[in-house]
């Protein structure tokens, strides 16, 4: 499985288990980005750990795991990191994978957030055994709403996350996202 996912605007760097690792432990330490080909000028997970708290003790307890977790969203012009985008996981046991994104402010409403995940799921429906592209998100949260009935993802029904609180759930079939958005 390769590391790095790309599209039009944006390359979507794995960060690796040790970067990872450091990144959550010791979130100003330079070191990680060194011979790296962006910067982090906005700090992106240095201030706000975002997914950083479940990822990596799953990652410490199954490395393997790290190919569906945090990738930094890069735009390719400025070679800036943006924001980061992860799986919560491997497919579960119906082959049913969820996704979180988070975008600094600067660059809301310039399609990003489209563009990162229109890559991470062209990419993640050619993995084995995904079956459902899962996003859950706030009701109160128009902007995400918004964006992900532009891809034509179904409500399917609410839950309630320990963190963050009231969800709604939005999903679609990894067979529905190839037929809608693969073309030969």
């Amino acid at each position: 499985m390769s590391s790095l996912i790309e599209s039009d605007r944006l390359s979507l760097h794995l960060i690796g288990v040790d970067d990872l690792i450091s990144l959550f432990e010791e979130p100003s330490n330079m070191a990680i980005y060194i011979g790296k080909p962006f910067t982090n000028p906005h700090r992106v997970l240095m201030d706000d750990s975002g997914p950083l708290p479940w990822r990596v003790p799953q990652v410490k307890a199954d490395p393997s795991l790290n190919i569906w977790f945090v990738r930094w969203i890069v735009v390719k012009e400025s070679q800036e990191i943006i924001g980061s985008i992860s799986f919560h996981g491997a497919p579960d046991s119906t082959g049913m994978v969820e996704i979180g994104l988070g975008i600094e402010k600067a660059f809301h409403n310039q399609g990003f957030g489209f563009e990162a995940l229109m890559a991470m799921w062209l990419w993640v429906i050619e993995q084995p055994r995904v079956e459902t592209l899962r996003y859950t998100l706030s009701a109160t949260n128009l902007a995400s709403v918004r964006l992900i009935e532009k891809f034509g993802f179904a409500h399917v029904g609410q839950q309630l996350d320990e963190i963050d609180g009231p969800e709604e759930i939005y999903e679609m079939s990894a067979a529905d996202f190839r037929a809608r958005y693969l073309t030969f």
